[in-house]
């Protein structure tokens, strides 16, 4: 692939330097709109808790960079990732959150990006397969009971993991109702990128 070009050290990383790198290792639609969603997701939150929103949504934007290359723990997934942002000079504590966010890492979450992070991800998903399989396939027809409701139907997005749901909103310290309502409101903010606005 050539030299790799580090990010300027010393400097914040600039939101379309890591989108330039995500989109290069993740040709995947579906897949940059599922970062694009967990961003604005961990900005709402950053929002919420006072913190940087800009750091926060770089650790939502990045997270799964190397998803499409090494789609699994067996294939390296988070390591290969963030061995490639450790290796352009992203910091630590983003690298460590991006590592937290996979349980079988061995990376605790002790801090509440972290904690953001592993919250924000899987449920992301789940609202998004929602507002999917509405007629309009718009995400302001999405609310807190219908996603609960999807929740129980085990048969629908077979693939989330429920306990992760409540689990990530238990150890945000955040009550589930309450987190669904933020990340549909996150994932409404930015719709017509998530293709979910009704217009398509």
């Amino acid at each position: 692939m050539g030299t790799i070009r580090r990010w300027r050290i010393g400097t914040r990383v600039t939101r379309d330097e890591a989108w330039a790198l995500l989109t290069a290792e993740t040709p995947s639609v579906n897949l940059q709109k599922h970062m694009l969603a967990v961003e604005a997701v961990m900005r709402a939150y950053a929002r919420r808790f006072g913190e940087d929103e800009e750091t926060w949504g770089l650790v939502g934007l990045l997270h799964d960079l190397d998803y499409e290359r090494h789609p699994s723990q067996e294939a390296g997934h988070p390591f290969a990732g963030v061995e490639m942002l450790r290796q352009r000079g992203l910091s630590e504590p983003l690298c460590r959150a991006i590592l937290s966010h996979a349980d079988y890492s061995g990376v605790t979450r002790e801090t509440r990006m972290e904690k953001a992070l592993f919250a924000a991800d899987e449920l992301s998903g789940f609202v998004i397969a929602v507002a999917l399989v509405r007629p309009s396939r718009a995400i302001a027809e999405v609310d807190v009971p219908a996603v609960r409701k999807k929740m129980k139907d085990k048969a629908f997005a077979r693939a989330v993991r429920r306990d992760d749901i409540t689990r990530g909103a238990e150890e945000l310290g955040v009550p589930l109702d309450e987190h669904i309502g933020t990340v549909i409101e996150a994932l409404t903010a930015i719709a017509p990128q998530l293709g979910l606005d009704g217009n398509n």
